[in-house]
């Protein structure tokens, strides 16, 4: 890799951050054919060696990105760190197979790190509850053009900018310009008051990346399944089940498929109930 730095070095910027930057700046970027060979042998292998390999040269990239994220007023190296933290995860996540470069795949979760970090520790909180009220947090902070309140022309162009309405924008200023909250919540705060601590709102588990890859590798596992499935069945068998239950046009009857293969609706009835039961025998398994 043309570095004699060890791991931990790279990981954590410590106090001198110029010094980190420039030491990660100087460690040569992964061509093509060496970054497979390197994801192979973590995806395959589990070879920790080539999982730092991999972290190491894409230090740069996060340091980039978070750069991006000055305005916050949160310690440049903190939140390097935490972006490091989302890169680690990319890593353990990758696979070779999918047909992209691990740059593409970590920036999101480089991005979700930083963002969790920068949401946990803000001075202000309430500000995102919703995903797209979180969105709108981040880009609003970079459309502003000046520290003071937009004014009704800036108002229009942001939310013409960010596709949402004005008043959207006017109330994500407001709380954006509101007072300090503790995120638990204050000890002497009463039964009204304590539940809008940012503890119970600011968490969207719905926007983390690992839960969207998940969901969508269950959902192309099913859909294999149910082809692999339905290629089992016979041809009569295949074409019942997909007039009754996959026909976009319509759910055919009992009846339209009896007089189409000239037996009983009941014949056709069973016919369906046990291809079904293959079906979920196959799925379930």
């Amino acid at each position: 890799m043309g570095t004699s730095l060890r791991p931990v070095d790279m990981l954590t910027p410590g106090q001198n951050l110029e010094a980190y930057i420039h030491a990660v700046s100087s460690i040569a970027v992964l061509s093509v054919e060496q970054e497979k060979a390197l994801a192979d042998r973590l995806y395959y292998d589990n070879d920790l060696e080539a999982a730092r390999q991999m972290v190491m040269s894409h230090l740069r990239f996060v340091v980039h990105i978070a750069k991006s994220y000055a305005g916050y007023g949160l310690p440049q190296a903190d939140l390097i760190q935490e972006g490091n933290v989302g890169l680690m995860k990319a890593v353990r996540r990758f696979n070779p197979e999918m047909g992209v470069r691990l740059v593409s795949f970590a920036v999101h979760w480089i991005k979700a790190e930083i963002h969790e970090f920068i949401l946990r520790n803000w001075r202000i909180v309430k500000v995102a509850t919703t995903k797209s009220q979180r969105k709108l947090f981040f880009n609003l902070r970079s459309s502003k053009k000046r520290l003071a309140w937009l004014n009704r022309e800036e108002t229009a162009a942001v939310a013409k900018d960010l596709g949402v309405d004005e008043a959207v924008v006017q109330e994500m200023e407001s709380r954006m310009a509101g007072q300090d909250t503790a995120f638990d919540g204050y000890a002497d705060d009463d039964d009204d008051s304590s539940y809008q601590a940012p503890a119970h709102y600011l968490e969207d588990r719905a926007a983390d990346p690992s839960t969207l890859l998940e969901n969508a590798d269950w959902d192309q596992d099913a859909t294999s399944r149910l082809q692999s499935a339905l290629a089992g069945l016979d041809e009569r068998s295949q074409d019942i089940l997909k007039s009754r239950w996959l026909n976009e046009e319509g759910k055919a009857t009992l009846h339209e498929l009896a007089a189409k293969y000239n037996v009983s609706a009941e014949r056709i009835r069973q016919l369906e109930k046990n291809a079904l039961k293959k079906l979920k025998g196959v799925l379930v398994a």
